[in-house]
């Protein structure tokens, strides 16, 4: 994958055991913490201990989805140019071939188990963030170029009806394609953010290195993923 090492290793094998054991210490901490005398502003050892753990994780996830991400992310640069100022008015112009394979590069995309709803609801900290943004990456993303793809074969084979809709419509899911990799691009430059912010290789070690990290926040960037232009299409037109 661009942007990290062929030869990184894998950062973390079985999150939930992890934050399982690190989840036992928060509350032991929870627990010494209300036997004690007032409040605390920040977070206990504990608590970080298990925020670095989902962070952890979190980056294994991107590395793991990476290659999908990449393959997609290509496909759609090649089929932006086609769309970003909405379909052609004689739809045959339209090169099929470059639309259907972003297409189906979308739909190859899997979302990590951990970043799946019930999942991401138990990660802690910043990796919460991360993983929403991936996650909005994949369902704009998915959805878009799925409609896309929809409204293309109503313009062309729909009734006079279902294709003045799906042409009038089709900007919503051009610019959902658009949204969903602004999303992807952000991704990085708050890892970064976030792995300073957690004391950096100091606190993380061999579990998480400042060149895996670097190597993501590479992939995962506005120059990697972002699209140009910016869609000009309006709703109607």
């Amino acid at each position: 994958m661009s942007g990290t090492s062929a030869g990184v290793t894998r950062i973390s094998a079985g999150f939930k055991a992890r934050r399982a054991g690190v989840t036992l210490l928060l509350i032991g901490g929870v627990a010494i913490g209300a036997a004690g005398c007032g409040s605390h502003d920040h977070a206990t050892p504990q608590a970080e201990q298990l925020q670095r753990a989902d962070l952890v994780d979190v980056s294994q996830a991107l590395i793991t989805a990476a290659p999908a991400v990449n393959r997609e992310v290509a496909a759609t640069k090649a089929a932006w140019p086609l769309i970003a100022d909405g379909l052609p008015t004689d739809i045959r112009a339209l090169p099929r071939t470059t639309i259907q394979n972003a297409i189906a590069r979308a739909r190859e995309l899997k979302l990590p188990t951990l970043f799946e709803e019930g999942e991401a609801a138990s990660i802690t900290g910043p990796g919460s963030t991360l993983a929403s943004l991936f996650r909005g990456f994949v369902t704009l993303g998915g959805r878009g170029w799925k409609l896309i793809g929809a409204a293309i074969e109503e313009i062309e084979h729909g009734s006079p009806r279902t294709a003045r809709f799906a042409r009038a419509n089709v900007a919503i899911y051009i610019e959902s394609v658009y949204d969903a990799h602004f999303e992807l691009a952000q991704i990085g430059k708050k890892l970064l953010k976030d792995y300073k912010d957690q004391k950096g290789p100091e606190a993380f070690g061999g579990s998480l290195t400042q060149a895996q990290v670097d190597g993501l926040a590479q992939t995962y960037s506005e120059p990697s993923d972002r699209l140009y232009p910016h869609t000009s299409v309006k709703l109607g037109s």
